[in-house]
């Protein structure tokens, strides 16, 4: 049986890197997408050392342009992709009144229109084959309002109307379209100079855990999909 191929963006750290290496421990095939080509490496490395093909694709998914033409020639390159992770994105705290607007472009850019850049790159190929798994990573903060997350919040729910409707547009293609929304996770988004925000990590998901649901989630029988999901810390909203 020939094994599955993936896409998985944001493949570098935290989600993307952990969903990596769960596809890969289930031997699925896995080309992986993130800016910073050091870090994607030694995920590539970690990846083929499981015993799948594992390749790294340094793609700046901010610079939303280019990611169409660059995630078409991914897919002539790595081969027929039956499953793309959309899972690459940045998080950003600050008051909408005093969120500038080059500030909310680039929060829209990188988690809404790269994401629909990388899916039209990629959906034809789908669409030829009659058969793909699409899965956004989302957030719970697209359906609960936090303040100072404003811009985020919207560019999640964004994603999660986006990832319904194309669901629908492409059910008769036989392409499942799904959104995961955990709540926080313990990933570097937190460290990151754009998010202030002080909260327990050690009371947060793992990376492993919503990795294990993303492949869950892709490895359904071909006639059940999972269309939205929300997971969150059992120790509540953080």
């Amino acid at each position: 049986m020939q094994k599955l191929r993936a896409i998985i963006t944001g493949a570098s750290s935290g989600i993307g890197k952990a969903t990596a290496l769960a596809f890969a421990k289930k031997g699925i095939n896995v080309a992986l997408v993130a800016r910073s080509s050091a870090k994607l490496e030694a995920v590539t490395t970690a990846a083929k050392e499981v015993g799948v093909e594992a390749k790294a694709y340094p793609i700046d998914l901010a610079k939303i342009e280019e990611v169409k033409a660059k995630i078409e020639d991914l897919a002539v390159d790595f081969g027929g992709i039956d499953i793309l992770v959309n899972n690459a994105g940045m998080g950003y705290t600050n008051l909408i009144s005093e969120t500038p607007l080059a500030d909310w472009q680039k929060i829209i850019d990188l988690n809404l229109t790269s994401v629909y850049q990388c899916i039209v790159g990629i959906l034809p190929t789908m669409q030829a084959r009659k058969t793909g798994t699409i899965i956004n990573v989302a957030s719970m903060a697209a359906s609960t309002p936090i303040p100072q997350w404003g811009a985020y919040s919207v560019s999640k729910a964004g994603l999660i109307a986006f990832s319904k409707i194309l669901a629908e547009e492409e059910r008769a293609n036989g392409i499942r379209v799904m959104s995961i929304s955990p709540g926080a996770v313990n990933t570097p988004i937190w460290d990151t100079d754009t998010v202030q925000a002080d909260l327990n990590r050690a009371a947060m998901l793992k990376p492993e855990t919503i990795a294990e649901l993303i492949l869950q989630t892709a490895l359904l029988p071909p006639e059940a999909v999972v269309e939205e999901v929300k997971i969150m810390p059992s120790a509540g909203t953080l």
